[in-house]
Parts: structure tokens; C-alpha cells; sequence
């Protein structure tokens, strides 16, 4: 009771979840799985005891070595079979590793079969399984076979009806013996069966208990590492990142194509045509005056290629970068920065052009009128917040740049989060790591 007052359970339902687990599809889901899990745990300790005493036995001939490689390469193969079970069976689906890495050569071949960390985690979870497999089929013995056989044993005693004989010759129609004690009689076959339905009902809990470990262990041996994972987000966020980073060079480059270079032509077309007119002694002063003009035009088309390269303001910092962008966002903005010291180069980088891109996507899409943009350290990370008090409903995907500053973030490990209510407000949280390259304010 003082547990069921604990965990917030009324007695109802504690007897409703015992009534109801012999029945659930939980249940026998995972009754099969440690069925088949038994199996297949047996013969799993066959692979590891045939093909380690057999390759150890070679090693001397060397054969030995490239079949320990291929044994231990195996183990992706079984790690693979119980992935499949895990998911169909125990409604629990786990990452596989990532693919073998495998260098060029025979002997770069057999290195990298006896250096595959994912096969020596499944070969380790065989192991750990073919003393499971015991435990599975002790359970599912003592648990379920054994109470469904009393349950049902009144049947077969009167259909059957076995005899056995004791030490005296005396015959007795009995399917079980306890002892010297026959249960050959009706009442007694019933209080049999009573027993196996009350054991059928008990049955679920240790089932499911041996099925939980069988989770964790499959999730812990057989998937994807967290180092895993993280090295297949960066990755992905980089190559991402390098997607990105070409469109910028594309952009800059038709940049400079019909901006600065054009305006460049048409300065060389004008001097060129004041150049002849000299010659001829004629007055050139408004073709010179004209190619001034235009020579000022693009040196302002470069500065704003090179602000969209590395913005000058950066040089003092990224609180005066961010204070300057947002002096010149058309909706209002109110900016706290607060930083123990500078960041690295590129994150100060990425946080600059980060702000932008959201001061803009507010500015397009949110019909906001105001903006709050907050900057700190978390300690070694920086927290870009980024909130407005617009319509919302922005989303990654949503054709708002803000695939590109996942992206972004994630090419050095950060994270970008939005929460976006339709209504609004929406807030942005970027975070972004300082890196121990920081120069002190």
C-alpha cells in the first residue's frame, strides 16, 4: 500500500493492470520475442564458440587471424538480426551503427575487420545473450508453459487419462505427483488449474521485466553510440554547411558580376571615350565626371559584398557588430549582450550573420512590431535569443533561411531550436559554443 500511495496508483487500478496484462498484445509481443530471443541466443553462443576456438586455433598458421576478423565483422550481422526483433517484437527500434569502416589492402581488410568497435559490441551482447537465453527459457518455462499446463491439465486428465503406478502397485489416474501426494481426483485437478490461472496472471511481470533488460541492452550494445551520432550530425550539418557556403560564393560572385564589374566596364567605356576626346582636344570633363561617379558606386557595391563576407564591424567585437545591424533593422530592436569574453573568429561569425538572417525573416514574414535580441554565456556556450512579438507559425523547412542556420549551427556543433506558435510570439534559441580560443574582454 505504502507503495501504491507513492507512485500515485489507486488500488483500482493496480488490479485493473493486473487483470488486464495476460491479455495485452504487450505481453505476448514479448513473450514471442523471448522465445525466438532463446533460440537464437543459443545458437549465437555456437558462432562465438566455434569461430573463436576455431580461428584461435589457426592463428598459428595465420589463417587464424583473417577469420577472427571475419568472425568479429559477423557480429554486425546478429546485431542486426536482434535490431529487427527489438523493433517488430518489442516495439523498440535502435539507430544502427554506422557502416565498417574498411582501408585498402589484405592487410588493411583483416585490420580494420579486427578494430570494428560495433562488432565487438555485438560479439560482447552474444555473450551477455547466451546466458540470457537460459534465463528467457527458465522463465518462459516456470512462468508461462508451466501454469497454461495446469490450467489445462484437468482436461487432459479426464480426456488422457494417464495412470501411474506408486511403490505399492496401486494405479492412480494423476497427470502430476507432488511427493508421495497422486492428484488424481476432480477437486484436486481443479485446485491445479486455479493455481495456473493465478500463475498466468503473475506471468506478465517477469516477462516483461526480462524483456526491459533485453531493451537496454540491445539499445546499449547494438546501436549507435552517442559519438556516433553526434559525428553523423556533424557530418551532415557541415556538409550542409558547405552546401551553404557554396550558394554564398555563387551569390557573390553574381554579386560582383552585375554589380561592381559592370559598373567597372561602363567606368573603362567612359574614360576610354574622355581619353579619345583629349586627344582630340575636345572638353572630356563629363565623361570624367561621369566615370567618378560610377568609380564611387562600385567601391559601395564591393563594400557590400565584403560586409556579406565579413562584416567590418566584427573587428571590435560582436556586441558592436550586433548593436550596429540592429540600428539598421526596419523593426524595432531591443539588444542585451552580456559575454565574459570574445568568442572564436567564426563563431563570432556565425552569430553575427545568424541575428541577421532572423532580423530579416522577422522584418519579411512575422508582421512584428517589436524585437528582442539577447546574447550570454551559458558557460562555455554562447545563447543567442532571438524574440518577436509577431503572427508566428515559423518553421524549419519553411522557406525562412532557417535550414540554413541549422546549418549553420550545427558545422560547429551548436544547436537551433524554434518555438512558433501560430499567433506567436516566436522565439528563436541559437546556441553556439565560445571555444577556449576566446580572448579576454
Amino acid at each position: 500500500m505504502a507503495f501504491i500511495e507513492r507512485t500515485g496508483y489507486t488500488e483500482d487500478k493496480v488490479w485493473n493492470a493486473i487483470l488486464r496484462a495476460p491479455f495485452e498484445a504487450r505481453t505476448w509481443r514479448e513473450g514471442c520475442y523471448l522465445m525466438v530471443s532463446s533460440m537464437v541466443g543459443f545458437l549465437g553462443a555456437m558462432y562465438l564458440l566455434l569461430g573463436f576456438v576455431t580461428g584461435l586455433s589457426l592463428v598459428v598458421v595465420l589463417v587464424g587471424i583473417p577469420l577472427l576478423a571475419l568472425v568479429i565483422v559477423g557480429g554486425r550481422s546478429w546485431g542486426a538480426l536482434y535490431r529487427a526483433l527489438s523493433e517488430s517484437m518489442l516495439r523498440s527500434p535502435v539507430p544502427p551503427p554506422p557502416p565498417q569502416f574498411r582501408a585498402g589492402g589484405m592487410f588493411g581488410v583483416v585490420r580494420s575487420g579486427l578494430s570494428d568497435r560495433a562488432g565487438w559490441r555485438a560479439l560482447i551482447f552474444l555473450a551477455i545473450e547466451s546466458v540470457l537465453s537460459w534465463v528467457s527459457a527458465l522463465v518462459i518455462l516456470t512462468f508461462v508453459a508451466f501454469p497454461a499446463f495446469l490450467v489445462v491439465s484437468p482436461v487432459v486428465w479426464l480426456v488422457v487419462a494417464p495412470i501411474n503406478y506408486d511403490s505399492d502397485g496401486v494405479a492412480h489416474q494423476s497427470v502430476m505427483q507432488i511427493g508421495s501426494v497422486y492428484f488424481d481426483t476432480l477437486p484436486q485437478m481443479s485446485a491445479l488449474a486455479v493455481v495456473g490461472i493465478v500463475g498466468l496472471f503473475f506471468a506478465p511481470w517477469p516477462v516483461r521485466a526480462l524483456a526491459s533488460v533485453e531493451r537496454f541492452l540491445i539499445g546499449a550494445l547494438l546501436g549507435a553510440t552517442e559519438d556516433d551520432a553526434r559525428v553523423e550530425h556533424l557530418e551532415s550539418s557541415r556538409a550542409a554547411f558547405v552546401d551553404d557556403s557554396a550558394a554564398t560564393l555563387r551569390r557573390v560572385e553574381r554579386d560582383l558580376h552585375d554589380g561592381a564589374q559592370a559598373r567597372l566596364v561602363t567606368m573603362a567605356m567612359a574614360l576610354g571615350r574622355a581619353e579619345e576626346k583629349i586627344a582630340r582636344g575636345e572638353d572630356a570633363s563629363e565623361l570624367v565626371a561621369a566615370a567618378h561617379g560610377t568609380a564611387k558606386e562600385a567601391l559601395a557595391d564591393l563594400r557590400e559584398v565584403v560586409r556579406g563576407i565579413h562584416p567590418p564591424a566584427l573587428d571590435v567585437g560582436v556586441e558592436a557588430a550586433l548593436q550596429t545591424l540592429c540600428s539598421r533593422s526596419t523593426v524595432p530592436v531591443e539588444l542585451s549582450v552580456l559575454l565574459p569574453y570574445r568568442p572564436g573568429q567564426s563563431i563570432e561569425t556565425i552569430a553575427y550573420f545568424t541575428v541577421a538572417e532572423l532580423l530579416t525573416n522577422v522584418a519579411k514574414h512575422a508582421s512584428a512590431s517589436s524585437i528582442w535580441v539577447d546574447v550570454h554565456a551559458d558557460g562555455t556556450t554562447m545563447v543567442i535569443t532571438v524574440r518577436d512579438n509577431g503572427i508566428g507559425g515559423a518553421k524549419i523547412g519553411g522557406g525562412t533561411g532557417l535550414t540554413g542556420l541549422l546549418a549553420r549551427a550545427g558545422s560547429v556543433d551548436g544547436t537551433l531550436r524554434v518555438d512558433s506558435p501560430l499567433g506567436g510570439p516566436t522565439v528563436v534559441t541559437v546556441q553556439l559554443p565560445m571555444t577556449s580560443e576566446g580572448s579576454r574582454l
